[in-house]
């Protein structure tokens, strides 16, 4: 897990995010709302494909106009073989960790590569590959 993960304000603008993104080197960000609760998590990808390739402009476009309706998470506390299972069940490669509702890291695929054996890694990545 990366430690210290840092959020981008719903209210802020895509533009915005993707000045952190750049600032931080990251490729995602957990997007938090007003409440300093968890909304989604936007993605360099989001970015791309829902405003740049559809003609919006991302100082318009608000970051929580992209996050999903409810937020792939793992707890602080669960067992470390539910990453890999919640990638896998859901699709995702990124998964914010929270304790309570309180954002304190992010799993990426890399982190669980490293933890898992080759076969498994290679097991995860065909179904996150897959439709």
């Amino acid at each position: 897990m990366t430690k210290g993960a840092e959020c981008v304000a719903a209210e802020e603008t895509v533009l915005d995010a993707a000045r952190k993104m750049t600032e931080l080197g990251v490729g995602a960000l957990p997007v938090c709302g007003t409440d300093d609760r968890l909304k989604g998590v936007l993605t360099d990808r989001d970015i791309v494909v829902e405003v740049l390739g559809a003609g919006k402009d991302p100082a318009a476009v608000k970051a929580g106009d992209l996050a999903q309706d409810e937020a792939v998470t793992i707890g602080a506390d669960d067992d470390v073989d539910e990453s890999p299972r919640t990638m896998a069940s859901r699709k995702v490669r990124r998964l914010p960790v929270i304790d309570g509702h309180r954002l304190v890291g992010i799993v990426a695929l890399a982190d669980v590569a490293r933890a898992l054996p080759d076969r498994a890694v290679g097991d995860l990545l065909e179904v996150l590959s897959s439709d």
